[in-house]
């Protein structure tokens, strides 16, 4: 069997694979065409509109590419290595939530990386274990430590689609990266992936075309903005549904309003509501809460409907006693007790790390087969702040 899906991103993509292809029509893996691979990034950038599955799709197309670019330069990778790391790589996100990030936190304190796990582990029953392999390059087990880096590392296929697509459906060009002719510079060196010394421009475009993205677009103060309000919306109706409120919901959102699941505590039904939720789930919620009695999440909720978002400022903490001067006439605005106010004003940090000497490392080979980090690159453009980590403190509120 062989079908063909036209990608705006990377043109043709092609499944050859019966598993594969089965995976891929699951409705567990099609619920990711209801979830925004941007969350509510199209508030600031109107194409923004691209879905999860868009993206698992199309690093699925580049596995496929690093795949048979290291075939090539003689790196063993047999047929069900091959099919195990397509299949890993195309279930890396199908854990996201509504809203991704935006709402990790929110409805359950589960990371989306552990709930892919559980969803992984769920399809190899309904495969009669046949992405057994799968899930073992997925978690870092398999012997072939490179094929995990394609899927998780601070080079991956995974990074290397989202910036590209990212890029293509908001039109922010600093995000375009090139993708094919970083593949075409790895290879393999003691089990590990690792980059030829001629795509080093290649790759320091990439890690700072990374960091334009987030400042430009991930971490835009607009974006972090409508998150926010967004995560106070779903704050608020669970606080009102577990306090016996009369609220709408659909019934898997309903599950989540009422439940405080984390990781230390799942019980049988999270996996079920969860494969039920989707971006529709919070829409509709959140369009009729706009008329509901409580002031708050009908405010909140109309604020976002109609794109009436708080306001961001960037501020030096050395300038606190200005902030709580501003939080104080927030209040007062809109007569809230010292309860209600964390809906209307927020302060919080951002982060932008460029590089993470923590992390699985970029391995540079050189000509004569010796290794180096890239951080021990001698170029200006990035030597001087790979490695630095950048915080800004920002505050958030209503007007």
């Amino acid at each position: 069997m062989r079908k063909i899906i036209n990608d705006p991103v990377h043109g043709f993509i092609t499944i050859d694979d019966e598993l594969i292809y089965d995976i891929v029509s699951h409705p567990s893996f099609q619920r990711l065409r209801r979830i925004k691979q941007m969350a509510l990034a199209y508030l600031v950038y109107p194409g923004a509109v691209h879905t999860r599955l868009h993206h698992a799709l199309g690093a699925y197309h580049l596995m496929g590419m690093a795949i048979d670019e290291l075939r090539n330069k003689g790196i063993e990778i047999s047929a069900e290595e091959e099919q195990a790391a397509k299949i890993a790589i195309l279930l890396h996100d199908i854990g996201h939530g509504p809203f991704s990030h935006a709402l990790e936190n929110t409805l359950a304190d589960i990371h989306h990386e552990d709930i892919s796990l559980m969803i992984m582990e769920h399809l190899n029953e309904v495969f009669d274990n046949k992405l057994t392999l799968a899930l073992k390059i997925f978690k870092g087990d398999y012997e072939k430590k490179f094929l995990h880096q394609l899927i998780s590392s601070q080079l991956d296929v995974d990074r290397l689609d989202y910036l590209a697509r990212d890029s293509f459906f908001t039109g922010v060009s600093e995000g375009i990266v090139g993708y094919d002719r970083i593949i075409k510079m790895f290879d393999v060196h003691d089990n590990e992936l690792v980059v030829e010394d001629k795509g080093i421009h290649s790759v320091e475009k990439f890690l700072i075309a990374r960091r334009l993205m987030y400042w430009q677009v991930y971490l835009h103060k607009t974006v972090l903005s409508s998150e926010l309000l967004l995560v106070n919306i779903l704050r608020r109706a669970k606080y009102l549904a577990q306090n016996d409120e009369d609220l709408f919901a659909t019934p898997a959102l309903q599950v989540f309003l009422k439940e405080n699941y984390s990781s230390k505590d799942l019980r049988d039904n999270f996996l079920e509501a969860f494969l039920l939720l989707d971006d529709n789930d919070i829409a509709s919620a959140i369009k009729v809460w706009a008329t509901h009695s409580d002031k708050i999440l009908k405010e909140l909720s109309t604020r976002l409907l109609n794109r009436h978002l708080y306001k961001v400022k960037f501020y030096n903490p050395k300038d606190q006693v200005d902030v709580d001067q501003l939080k104080s006439e927030v209040q007062k605005k809109f007569d809230l007790n010292d309860e209600e106010i964390d809906y209307y004003f927020l302060q919080d940090t951002t982060n932008n790390l460029l590089y993470s000497q923590q992390a699985e490392s970029i391995k540079i080979k050189k000509k004569d087969g010796t290794l180096i980090d890239i951080s021990e690159v001698d170029n200006p453009l990035i030597n001087s702040s790979i490695t630095e980590q950048v915080k800004k403190y920002y505050i958030c509120y209503a007007q």
